[in-house]
């Protein structure tokens, strides 16, 4: 009789290393490994043959990273999303990599999908949220949420890798549970769990601390076409291509590393360390850019939907019609926004320093201290007039009520008058 076959969500790491040997040995399934290359510096051949050691009876890697730009990241930088001054980079590689897993379970004719995601983290949420919305008759397996899984910390994790013969970078020294991709990387545990601890300088992998950044300053020029990043410094580049330029760019000059505590879909505070060299380059420049070119209401309307946009995409909910109309609405709002943005990098700030485009709102003549023909001065006073009519109706209503009805006629005759309301 056939075993039932599992695809695994597999990095390589400890988790997904451990989950496979546990799977065979508890289980007896079929596990088809499954690596997504979504721009995370991996040994890709390394990782296959380690998971065929390790027990799979397949080992495929995906090349994401294309569609992960054009398809989730390019969407997100245009609506403007950050969860909590988080730039979204884990989340956003998750739906894209369920889709995949979805894709090869049902060529493969499995049943299962399993992950390595804990029972206290966002990630289990962000998979097994996806896998429904695209194949509900997929049963999820989440070894860390299952009674029979025996181990309680990474500790153990690391001292079964050990008896078992699985190769493993991680040691009780160096613990960071970390999650990279082309836009980001993330580090969690270790000494980070306690908010007094400050986290070392070695902790960085894709940037130099900005203390350790260049004295002088690197002048950057990108090119936008509907919002999307196109070009840098006047030569234009695929989507994996340009986030290359713009990661070694902010790498260098320290640019993007944050340390917050977010709140976590599940309900706690976790602390996180993140690096995201390009994409905060590529937020910077983008807002920039909209700021010449969207009107005032489109702009401060746009912020609100992007913070919807951002928690939809953080609590795993991308495949969702809420989520594909504000798309809409961003896409809207882009069709003019081309035009250049010199980015200024220094020592881990990265500024906007000049824009231009050819559907900017902003006019020097109108917006010029100096005499100019097309804004009449005097015309404001009537607009202030009627502005902060309700405001001056309201003050004659409390200062009659404090003056009594004597004093209220006085106090309406005068402010009436002074206005020009009345005769």
């Amino acid at each position: 009789m056939a075993k039932e076959k599992v695809v695994l969500a597999y990095s390589g790491g400890l988790d997904t290393s451990v989950i496979m040997k546990w799977l065979k040995e508890n289980y007896d399934y079929d596990v088809i490994a499954v690596c997504c290359n979504a721009g995370q510096n991996e040994d890709f051949k390394a990782i296959e043959e380690k998971a065929m050691a390790t027990g799979a009876i397949k080992a495929l890697t995906l090349d994401i990273r294309e569609e992960f730009i054009t398809d989730y990241i390019w969407p997100t930088l245009k609506a403007g999303a950050k969860y909590e001054n988080y730039l979204l980079g884990t989340a956003m590689a998750r739906p894209l990599m369920a889709k995949r897993l979805v894709e090869i379970a049902q060529e493969e004719g499995a049943f299962y999908i399993a992950h390595g995601c804990t029972g206290k983290g966002n990630d289990q949420v962000r998979f097994e949220s996806a896998i429904h919305s695209l194949d509900p008759a997929i049963k999820i397996i989440a070894p860390w949420r299952m009674p029979e899984w025996e181990f309680q910390s990474r500790e153990e994790m690391i001292q079964y890798s050990h008896d078992h013969g699985i190769p493993i970078s991680q040691s009780n020294a160096k613990i960071y549970s970390r999650d990279e991709n082309i836009w980001h990387i993330s580090h969690e545990g270790g000494e980070l769990e306690n908010p007094w601890n400050v986290h070392y300088d070695t902790i960085h992998v894709l940037s130099v601390p900005p203390e350790q950044a260049p004295d002088e300053v690197t002048y950057v020029d990108i090119d936008f076409e509907h919002g999307i990043p196109v070009a840098v410094d006047g030569v234009k580049m695929g989507p994996i291509e340009l986030l290359t330029k713009l990661n070694e760019l902010g790498s260098k000059n320290g640019i993007g590393t944050i340390d917050i505590v977010e709140n976590r879909l599940v309900g706690m505070k976790s602390r996180g360390v993140y690096e995201t060299p390009g994409g905060t380059i590529l937020y910077a420049a983008h807002e920039g850019l909209e700021e010449l070119i969207l009107d005032r209401d489109t702009s401060h309307y746009k912020k609100i939907v992007g913070e919807k946009f951002a928690e939809l995409l953080y609590t795993g909910l991308w495949f969702t019609p809420l989520r594909e109309a504000i798309c809409a609405f961003v896409d809207v709002t882009q069709e003019n926004v081309t035009g250049t943005v010199k980015m200024k990098l220094y020592k881990g700030s990265a500024t906007v320093a000049a824009k231009k485009a050819p559907y900017s709102l902003y006019n020097e003549e109108f917006a010029t201290f100096s005499k100019d023909e097309v804004y009449n001065q005097y015309d404001a006073e009537g607009f202030i007039n009627l502005w902060s009519l309700p405001l001056k109706i309201r003050a004659i209503q409390k200062q009659t009520a404090e003056g009594g009805a004597k004093y209220s006629e006085t106090l309406e005759r005068k402010v009436l008058k002074g206005s020009d309301f009345v005769e």
